[in-house]
């Protein structure tokens, strides 16, 4: 495997274990602050450094209406949504739903680019939600229909965007961009914030502040940017084959720090996520290898669906 395509796998990992601590940390942090204001201090704060970072000439150059929208749906709604869901279920329940949105985005991806992920990827997909499955298995307290519901429909909304983001990336300096479209979603949480919270009342302890903090740089920062920084070489239904690690992780410190149950099946769940994920980046290296093998004069452009090479920039978040 070339350092390049490591380099991809190691972000993906990175991004899908940090991820795996917001359905935790929300819930923490949840104490504090309302749903959106959780999701206003989030995306505010985390916009504030990408910009900074990008700078304004770049920043002004993705300035677009288009580009505002999909950060104010992709990521202020889809993150609003899942916060109204956590504060009404578990943390086990929360995070093994989010366990369908690789598969969520394989289908997106088959009808939105017309065209379908090798047969390998499938069974890797198959094989992660049947260990979301066998996780779940292990009610969590406190779980609702609705607030599953909540998630679900989160994760349904996020799909949709992390497939649309690869394109609206292409050509663009991905800092910039996403910094753009996190300013985008705290704009448009933040008057359903004052709406429904009023004024947010002062901390009630250290650990809310803390966990609020962890969410936006080890769950919002870092994460969104190795993704983003992925997003530009592989498939959209590659990359969201390793989102499975979210759950996996956000169930095991269910069980640890909210003492949801844990068994058996959990154990064989998380294995089963495992593997999936290893059957599915396997459409990556197939594709790559392929290319690489056949004389130049042969070789035929891997269609962007399955790679993208494009050059190395410095990475962006979802």
């Amino acid at each position: 495997m070339s350092n390049n395509r490591r380099a991809v796998f190691a972000a993906l990992i990175a991004a899908g274990v940090l991820w795996g601590t917001t359905v935790p940390l929300s819930k923490l942090a949840l104490t504090w602050l309302g749903p959106a204001w959780l999701a206003f201090a989030r995306f505010g704060v985390a916009a504030a450094v990408l910009l900074l970072v990008a700078g304004r000439d770049k920043v002004r150059a993705v300035c677009r209406p288009a580009l505002l929208a999909s950060g104010a749906l992709g990521y202020g709604g889809s993150v609003l949504l899942q916060n109204l869901g956590i504060v009404r279920t578990s943390v086990t329940h929360a995070a093994l739903i989010v366990g369908a949105t690789p598969v969520l985005i394989a289908i997106i991806t088959a009808v939105w680019h017309r065209t379908v992920a090798r047969p390998v990827a499938w069974a890797g997909f198959a094989i992660s939600l049947a260990g979301v499955a066998l996780v779940a298995s292990g009610k969590g307290g406190g779980a609702t229909l609705g607030g599953d519901g909540l998630v679900l429909a989160s994760q349904l909304l996020s799909a949709g965007f992390t497939v649309a983001q690869g394109r609206l990336l292409h050509g663009r300096d991905p800092v910039a961009l996403t910094g753009v479209q996190f300013l985008a979603a705290a704009a448009a949480v933040l008057p359903i914030a004052v709406t429904t919270d009023g004024v947010p009342a002062a901390p009630a302890s250290l650990g809310s502040v803390l966990a609020t903090a962890g969410l936006v740089f080890c769950g919002t920062i870092l994460p969104f940017t190795l993704f983003a920084y992925a997003q530009t070489r592989v498939a959209a239904n590659v990359a969201g084959a390793f989102l499975n690690l979210e759950p996996l992780v956000g169930a095991v410190a269910g069980a640890v720090a909210f003492h949801d149950p844990a068994g058996l099946a959990q154990a064989v769940g998380g294995a089963a996520i495992l593997i999936g994920i290893v059957l599915s980046s396997l459409q990556l290296r197939r594709a790559t290898t392929v290319a690489q093998d056949k004389p130049v004069a042969q070789r035929r452009p891997i269609r962007p669906q399955y790679l993208k090479s494009w050059p190395g920039r410095w990475p962006a978040a979802l």
